[in-house]
């Protein structure tokens, strides 16, 4: 009785790793696609975005423009990591996401509303990378 308990938590646990390894991939994916295309904005027409007067942090749109851009597309690479469930990916996409939410954050005032929602895109993505145990995934 002992001994069936056991390799059928296994699979559950394993079906789960794979689950939200799946859901942190496709999601750091479109969200990084969405950055690369918020910093070709940014790059290409300044005037998309209203720059708010008295805002503490005041950053040039083009600068921003190529931090999303780079970032962006270090996501969608890492993205295809977490799909073959890479451990180095694990890694490297919450540092990812982690700079995308402080990125993010400092651009508040250029694009409040998307800010807010790709803030908490990449939360969702930090927790579903760092709740799967390590050896669940292959080296």
């Amino acid at each position: 009785m002992g001994t069936t308990a056991r390799p059928q938590y296994r699979e559950g646990a394993q079906a789960a790793a794979t689950g939200l390894t799946l859901f942190a991939g496709v999601m750091l994916f479109i969200s990084g696609v969405l950055d690369v295309f918020r910093g070709i904005m940014a790059i290409a027409e300044d005037d998309v975005y209203v720059a708010t007067p008295n805002y503490v942090f005041k950053f040039d749109l083009t600068s921003w423009g190529w931090i999303h851009l780079a970032l962006g597309a270090l996501a969608v690479i890492v993205s295809f990591g977490l799909f073959a469930a890479k451990t180095w990916a694990r890694v490297v996409g919450v540092g990812v996401a982690a700079l995308l939410i402080i990125a993010n954050f400092l651009s508040i005032p250029y694009y409040p509303v998307w800010s807010l929602t790709l803030i908490a895109l990449y939360a969702f993505i930090i927790w579903a990378l760092c709740v799967v145990k390590r050896d669940t995934f292959a080296d």
